[in-house]
């Protein structure tokens, strides 16, 4: 496969040149931790000659011979130039430092870095790195990355309490999240109050929202790509931090100077000991560590092994325990074949799975999926014009949708073990970034995936293929009529399926500081989550396509206007999007989806769609900074009832889905006051979610039964708040060793109870019907000391 790649490339090579050009390459780390560089610009000064830097800090750029000044440009950071003599190929590896904080305004130069983003034909992507994150107000005064970006605009979430997050009208289970590129299946902490992501341990993110990159695959809606720090490999660093109801703590440091490095972070929360003082038997707790090591074997190869391992815990004395949690591992190899190319090697395992242990049932219950997965990526700086990845992956699954188990001698429950389910997703890519011309730029790939649902157990057979059927006489739908089984061995392949998912971005420079872009992108998701709730929940069972289960497929349009304004000092985003799903299964009234071999006895498909509007407005420099996200969209699914008869769902008429906002506004800032005081403030508005409420009810047998109207027909009512936060530093003496700060935040500022749900129900004493709201939070005042050593 190696030398395919490498002959094709080289092929790609002898195209572009037309003249005698060398190549400049080489990695952008940081001067302070050896922390490499990714999104930094490597520009010659005074030409159009210029790269980012990649994932890993590696750069290569090729110019014909001269001299030249190489500058290195990157937010936050001081500009370096050198002068250089460029008749050979040569390898150029710079340290750069942040820039120092000063009383007035922090100046950064960084106008080739917006530049760039102009450029560049990819769009509806959103960069953060922690340093931005942690200056956010959050609940509990625990930074979260995954409530930080539902401040961006076309993402959402569930509401308070809820896991997961929603983009640009999709469900929560069409986001890929990976961590060090290991898939995260579920992100939440406590049921959402916190994320598995602990910031000391995170170097930056990026969210794909449309236009997603080639080598992504496996989701409909968005990915969120996680990179933990590599570890400081100039001195040993310790950051941490003491919180009301958790803490954490990072230790960092060189193993071998300049060469070799680790990172060890965990946390945990501690709030169920103060219910252990009081005599509460009852208790919910959370606890995560994130792991790595780093080698840099010789100037062409480094390693690095990393991994996450984090764990639930949430106990009603009497009732049920609930334990869930990920983990993950991955070891990766980069190699440096040339000054233009470049290679990724990935060996990677993820994990989750939970466990309910119901005392008055007496049962235990456990359910998991695990993930074996192998990647290989290469880049390759064919010129100045023509930058081109290829790459290929396979991700073996397996699935353990349940095993129930009695837990003593007089449970009423019988051992049960559902099926379980085996797939291999494979997929190959090849893209490329081809500048066309000064102003036109274009970004188009093509993804090649197929599925394989695996053997090993029993499958049943359907009457006329239909394994839901609509019963005219009552007017529901009940399970189709067995007629046989089939037994598949591990060895057969039960179904399969092949997509091709073309993308391509395009970027048209209008001027310097303006662009327009375009693009469209084609994806295919192989599993399904089986949930019918809004958001992802610890007991939520993963499914893969297969005979009866189609894989989504998703279509997306995107077009934008972007904007630097007053030599950068502010950017304007605009985006609009239109997103078509096929194949989204949808849930008959009354389903089962727990417990169940034959999930296709409970679902029907259709297809949904998601459009909208997208304004992003950030002030990027000066003593105040942050941006205004506004987000108008709809989302809706329409399932009609098909060959099983009956007219669907919602008589097969489009619907809202569970989370669809019409109007989402988000505002957030923050303000240096002076050298120990900054300000940080937010302030959020959602269109109520859809949910569906009775509009009467009748008598039968004396019980009275509730109507409900159409699904999704209502909406709970608008979500707003403001959260507001005062870091203190009470030392900023730049060669202080210890580094302090306290943190004063109050989530919910105005104690708005925000509806999470809304109940009905007859009142026993009246007989009235009544309403009732559910709220998760008001007021949260929280205080967090962060030290760093």
């Amino acid at each position: 496969m190696k030398n395919i790649f490498l002959v094709v490339l080289s092929f790609f090579s002898v195209l572009v040149y037309s003249q005698e050009n060398f190549a400049i390459s080489g990695t952008i780390t940081d001067a302070n931790n050896g922390e490499t560089v990714y999104g930094a610009s490597v520009y010659l000064e005074g030409t159009t000659y210029g790269v980012t830097t990649n994932t890993y800090g590696f750069y290569s750029l090729t110019a014909p011979a001269g001299t030249y000044n190489v500058v290195i440009s990157y937010i936050g950071y001081e500009m370096v130039s050198k002068e250089i003599n460029l008749t050979q190929d040569m390898k150029l590896s710079f340290e750069i430092t942040e820039e120092s904080m000063a009383l007035d305004e922090v100046v950064v130069t960084a106008e080739e870095t917006e530049a760039t983003d102009i450029r560049t034909p990819q769009m509806s992507v959103a960069t953060l790195k922690t340093e931005t994150i942690k200056k956010i107000p959050v609940v509990l005064g625990e930074v979260d990355i995954i409530k930080s970006i539902q401040l961006l605009p076309g993402v959402s979430n569930g509401g308070e309490g809820s896991g997961g997050f929603n983009v640009r009208g999709g469900a929560a289970d069409q986001n890929l999240v990976l961590l060090d590129e290991a898939i995260i299946y579920n992100t939440s902490h406590l049921f959402g109050f916190f994320s598995v992501f602990n910031a000391d341990a995170i170097k930056d993110l990026e969210l794909y929202k449309g236009s997603i990159p080639a080598q992504f695959g496996g989701r409909v809606s968005s990915v969120l790509d996680v990179r933990q720090k590599d570890g400081n490999n100039k001195n040993f660093d310790v950051t941490g931090g003491i919180g009301v109801v958790s803490s954490r703590l990072a230790l960092e440091g060189p193993i071998a100077k300049d060469k070799s490095s680790f990172l060890l972070a965990g946390r945990g929360s501690y709030a169920h000991l103060f219910l252990k003082l009081a005599d509460e038997p009852n208790s919910a707790y959370f606890y995560d560590v994130n792991g790595k090591v780093n080698y840099q074997i010789n100037d062409r190869n480094k390693l690095y092994l990393s991994g996450y391992y984090g764990r639930d815990v949430l106990k009603i004395d009497g009732i049920f325990e609930n334990n869930y949690g990920n983990i993950s591992a991955n070891l990766r190899w980069n190699h440096v074949f040339n000054d233009k190319l470049f290679s990724n090697t990935s060996l990677i395992y993820s994990k989750y799975d939970f466990q309910v242990i119901i005392d008055f049932n007496e049962l235990d219950w456990v359910a998991a999926i695990d993930n074996y997965n192998f990647k290989y990526d290469l880049k390759y700086y064919a010129s100045q014009n023509l930058k081109l990845n290829a790459g290929v992956s396979s991700i073996y699954y397996k699935f353990n949708p349940g095993e129930v188990k009695p837990t003593s001698e007089t449970s009423p429950i019988n051992y049960l073990k559902l099926d379980q389910k085996k797939a291999l997703e494979t997929g190959i890519y090849v893209s490329a970034e081809h500048k066309i011309t000064d102003k036109l730029t274009a970004l188009y790939g093509l993804r090649y995936s197929f599925f394989n649902r695996l053997g090993g157990q029993y499958l049943n057979n359907y009457a006329n293929g239909l394994p839901v059927v609509y019963n005219e006489d009552l007017g529901v739908y009940e399970e189709g009529e067995v007629i046989s089984e089939t037994y598949y061995d591990d060895g057969d392949v039960i179904e399969s399926y092949g997509n091709f998912e073309p993308r391509v971005g395009l970027s048209y420079q209008l001027n310097d500081d303006s662009s327009i872009k375009l693009g469209y992108s084609r994806t295919a998701q192989y599993l399904h989550l089986l949930s019918n709730t809004s958001a992802v929940t610890p007991v939520d069972v993963w499914s893969p396509s297969g005979k009866f289960i189609k894989p989504q497929l998703s279509d997306q349009f995107s077009a934008g206007y972007f904007k630097n304004i007053n030599n950068n000092k502010y950017s304007l985003e605009v985006e609009t999007f239109y997103k078509t799903v096929d194949n989204r299964i949808d849930y008959v009234d009354g389903s089962v989806l727990i417990g169940t071999n034959t999930i296709e006895t409970e679902i029907l498909t259709g297809e949904s769609r998601a459009y909208g509007l997208e304004v992003l407005l950030k002030k990027n420099k000066g003593n105040l900074t942050g941006w205004i996200a506004y987000t108008l969209s709809k989302s809706e699914q329409r399932t009609p009832g098909g060959a099983a008869g009956g007219l669907g769902i919602n008589d097969g008429e489009w619907y809202n889905t569970s989370y669809d906002r019409t109007h989402d506004i988000s505002v957030t800032g923050s303000y240096s006051l002076n050298k120990k005081w900054s300000l940080g403030a937010n302030l959020i508005f959602q269109t109520g979610r859809p949910v569906t409420y009775p509009n009467g009810q009748y008598e039968y047998e004396g019980i009275s039964i509730a109507n409900y109207a159409g699904r999704n027909e209502n909406r709970l009512p608008a979500y707003h708040r403001i959260d507001v936060s005062a870091t203190y530093t009470p030392n900023k003496k730049p060669d202080a060793r210890w580094k302090g700060e306290w943190v004063f935040s109050i989530y919910n500022l105005y104690n708005r109870y925000n509806a999470a749900s809304i109940t009905f129900s007859q009142n026993q004493a009246t007989g009235a019907n009544e309403a009732i709201r559910t709220s998760i939070f008001g007021i949260v005042p929280s205080v967090t000391y962060n030290f760093n050593f």
